[in-house]
């Protein structure tokens, strides 16, 4: 199975000015290296049949991407409207600044099909693309923040995939964000 690093993965993992929550210690070409030639530790099905997510132990110095949200943090959450890209949409987005999180233990790809990539106008010349990476303290998925589903389902014109909500796993990623934020 071939793996390559897409080009909306490899500005939002490794951007030109570093920040210290993207991936640490490792260079685009390593880290699409890494992954294509160690098996995962662990493969989990992703949101639709497209989409499919590889566990790795983390190599890096690359700290959790998010972190619970307490009575002693709160005063640290920020919020703007932010577009992921030029093409699409300023959304609400929240994080939080000032706060040290622990050092991720795993890594987890998250990987689309060459079809479900051309679809989406994003060719690669490999089997799966890396679309993006959790950081995480356990081997499991964080769950695909809701408006990341709001955009799939609005469809590929906006950014998203074309695939429908789910109710109940909005509710679960609900849930979680209401509890969890991202840094800066």
């Amino acid at each position: 199975m071939s793996i390559v690093l897409t080009p909306f993965a490899r500005t939002r993992l490794f951007p030109k000015e570093s920040r210290r929550n993207t991936i640490q210690d490792c260079t685009p070409e390593a880290f699409e290296r890494r992954l294509g030639s160690e098996p995962p530790l662990k493969i989990l099905d992703g949101y639709a049949p497209f989409c499919t997510l590889h566990v790795h132990r983390n190599w890096t110095s690359t700290r959790c991407l998010t972190v619970p949200v307490t009575e002693d943090n709160r005063d640290r959450l920020r919020s703007a409207y932010e577009a992921r890209s030029s093409e699409e949409l300023p959304v609400l987005v929240r994080w939080f600044e000032g706060v040290e999180p622990p050092v991720a233990n795993y890594l987890v790809a998250i990987l689309y099909s060459r079809e479900q990539l051309a679809k989406e106008g994003a060719p690669i010349d490999a089997d799966w693309g890396i679309v993006g990476c959790l950081y995480t303290m356990e081997p499991e998925e964080i769950p695909m923040a809701p408006i990341t589903m709001m955009r799939n389902a609005l469809g590929v014109e906006e950014g998203g995939s074309g695939v429908p909500i789910d109710r109940a796993a909005y509710r679960r990623s609900v849930a979680f964000w209401e509890r969890n934020a991202n840094w800066r």
